[in-house]
């Protein structure tokens, strides 16, 4: 918990030297509006993307299959969606890596990996019903 509270300080600080940096070059009203039109952006390819995640979950189970991977897909698809309400730079640049469905497969093995740990540490309860 202490490891994720400084990360995020860090990640705070990092935002905001950014700000400052990208204002003191553009000017305030341009920094503001660059920031706008990425969460907007942000958030259509978003909600796009989650609607074909979901999909896709839904294809999956038709199928008789597991729906891991479409599952992964759309915890990606959110995560981005969350960073783009953040205001920052950097938050939308990886928001948008998650997003987008060719630079999401980066993130595809990290948590896939994740997950598995946690399966074997039993770590993870899956409840069926």
């Amino acid at each position: 918990m202490k490891k994720f509270f400084l990360i995020s300080i860090v990640f705070v600080l990092i935002e905001i030297a950014m700000f400052i940096i990208i204002g003191n070059w553009l000017g305030v009203l341009s920094t503001l509006l660059l920031i706008l039109l990425a969460s907007v952006l942000g958030v259509a390819i978003t909600k796009k993307q989650g609607l074909k995640s979901l999909q896709n979950i839904r294809d999956s189970i038709n199928r008789g299959e597991p729906p891991g991977y479409a599952m992964v897909d759309a915890f990606l698809v959110f995560l981005a969606g969350v960073l783009f309400l953040l205001p920052g730079f950097i938050s939308d640049l990886i928001a948008f890596t998650m997003a987008l469905p060719w630079t999401r497969q980066l993130y595809k093995p990290m948590i896939v990996e994740w997950i598995r740990k946690r399966m074997e540490n039993n770590q993870v309860i899956i409840i069926r019903r």
